[in-house]
Formats: C-alpha cells, sequence, structure tokens
C-alpha cells in the first residue's frame, strides 16, 4: 500500500509499561524506527553519532529550534534536547512510520508543527497508582527517594490523558500490545493516508465505463 508514514507518539507516566510496548512493536514490524534526538551535551562512552543521538553545536540547535526544523525541543540540565525534523519528514514521505518515546509537553509540540496532521498519539496509563508504584520497585533500578519523585510526576502526567488520540490501561501487557496494533493498523488504513487510493478509484471507474 502507497501511504504516508505516521508519527506515532506513545506517552505513559514511568512503569506504565511504555517502553516493553514499543520495543514489541518494533519486533511485529521491523520497519518502524524511533526517532533519533539531537542534543548539544558531548557524546558518552560508546554512544555513536546519528544512532544514539545527533550531537550538535549549540548555536546549530538554536537555529534549526528558530527555523521551525524542531518538531520538539526542550532544555534539560543545561542541555538541549530534540527531535529534528528532516529525518521524520523523510521516513513519513518513503511510507515509513516513527515512533517518538516523548512526554506531554513534547507530545504537545509534534501535534502543534507542521507534521501534526500525520500524528496519532496513545498514551499508556496503569491499572492503579499502587500497582505502578510496585512496578518501579520491581525494577531494583531506583532509590525509594526517586521512585517517590517518580509518583509524584506521574500525577502531573497523567492528568494530560485527554489531550491524546487513544488511551489504553495497560493491565495486562499482551492485551495492551494487540489492541496498539489494531489503532496502528486502522491508522495506517485511514483513506487519507493512502496517497494512491485516488487514482486507484479513477481508473476502478474508467475501467467501468469502458466495459
Amino acid at each position: 500500500m502507497d501511504r504516508t508514514g505516521l508519527l506515532i507518539i506513545l506517552s505513559s507516566p514511568s512503569g506504565a509499561g511504555k517502553s516493553t510496548l514499543a520495543r514489541r512493536l518494533i519486533d511485529w514490524d521491523p520497519t518502524l524506527s524511533f526517532s533519533v534526538s539531537a542534543t548539544t551535551r558531548s557524546p558518552r562512552p560508546g554512544e555513536v553519532d546519528g544512532q544514539h543521538y545527533h550531537f550538535i553545536a549549540r548555536d546549530d540547535f538554536a537555529r534549526m529550534a528558530g527555523s521551525g526544523d524542531m518538531l520538539e525541543h526542550a532544555e534539560v540540565f543545561g542541555n538541549l534536547y530534540g527531535t529534528p525534523r528532516a529525518p521524520v519528514e523523510a521516513a513519513m514521505q518513503a511510507g515509513r512510520d516513527t515512533l517518538f518515546d516523548v512526554d506531554w509537553q513534547g507530545g504537545q509540540q509534534i501535534r502543534a508543527s507542521v507534521l501534526g496532521p500525520h500524528v496519532v498519539s496513545i498514551f499508556i496509563l496503569p491499572p492503579s497508582l499502587p500497582e505502578l508504584e510496585r512496578r518501579l520497585i520491581s525494577r531494583g533500578q531506583d532509590a525509594p527517594e526517586v521512585i517517590a519523585g517518580r509518583m509524584a510526576k506521574s500525577r502531573d502526567e497523567i492528568s494530560h490523558w485527554a489531550e491524546y488520540d487513544y488511551v489504553l490501561v495497560n493491565d495486562d501487557l499482551e492485551a495492551s500490545f494487540q489492541r496498539l496494533i489494531a489503532i496502528l493498523t486502522a491508522e495506517r488504513l485511514r483513506r487519507e493516508r493512502q496517497k494512491s487510493l485516488g487514482g486507484f478509484v479513477k481508473s476502478l471507474m474508467e475501467g467501468g465505463e469502458s466495459a
């Protein structure tokens, strides 16, 4: 199917299962890819430019942000991070979908960008806040004070659920994954995304007239 690619925004509070669902989605369809962010910070050991991040100078970043060449951007601990528009737009025109692992603020900026009409936004909710806390604790990665901070931030993130096209309650990982596939399949089939459909219908009608 000759179609326009999607910009798939996945957002959730930490621990709701967003990263696991995103990885499973890419395993299901390897043509999907994560967007590669740009940053003004220096590369860390083992990081490859263009694979982990696009490492660019602060002046270049500011120029791109000012000219609309960043779909979204923010400053974190003194460093700038953002999503370059060009590679996302190229993938979209080639019919490839791009996944965005961003928070509600990044999602707002992408939806407000020139590529906004091609966005499908999905928010992942936990079944309950106690279950969310249990998941964070079971990771064994964070100190209690860090988990408390994540839980406090979760309430603010969840408050933006109504800004999204779809909301999934991740009470069962496999069921949530199947719902995610259903959303993506339906969105890919939307009439306005099928670039060659108009030509096909025209040839179909002309063929009927000549019969």
